[in-house]
């Protein structure tokens, strides 16, 4: 028999909420028919992120022989569009949203090179000017 506790209470009562987000309804949406006759089937990408955790402590035989529950759960959903199913006089094809727009590591990540490049060639222009410096230094000589 399992023991049942708050904190197994706790997770099994988010897990159920996320299960209800993220349904095959919300990959797959529900088609959409337009007075044409085309069907739209919207397909979403669903991310989630789950994480919890906590502990019983202060457990006194007499006091409080359950004890105190300190816990914490934290979840995340991301539902993000990514195409859209065509079905039209028994052809399907498949018509991708445009990809979003990027975030901050990504544009970070993306210009990387562009700034290793120009550190780099900052660094070879200061060591050009120390070396010429230094051979004119020693020309005088």
């Amino acid at each position: 028999m399992e023991k049942n506790n708050p904190i197994n209470d706790m997770l099994q009562e988010s897990m159920a909420k996320l299960r209800e987000l993220a349904d095959t309804n919300t990959i797959v949406g529900q088609p959409i028919t337009t007075p044409d006759g085309v069907t739209l089937i919207p397909i979403s990408r669903v991310s989630l992120g789950v994480g919890g955790g906590g502990s019983i402590f202060g457990k006194k035989k007499d006091a409080n022989p359950e004890g105190n529950l300190g816990a914490g759960m934290g979840a995340g959903v991301t539902i993000a569009p990514v195409a859209f199913l065509i079905v039209k006089d028994g052809f399907t094809r498949m018509m991708p949203v445009a990809a979003p727009p990027m975030n901050t590591v990504d544009r970070v990540v993306e210009m990387a090179p562009d700034v290793i490049d120009k550190v780099t060639g900052f660094i070879e222009k200061q060591q050009d000017k120390k070396k010429a410096k230094a051979e004119a230094a020693e020309e005088e000589r």
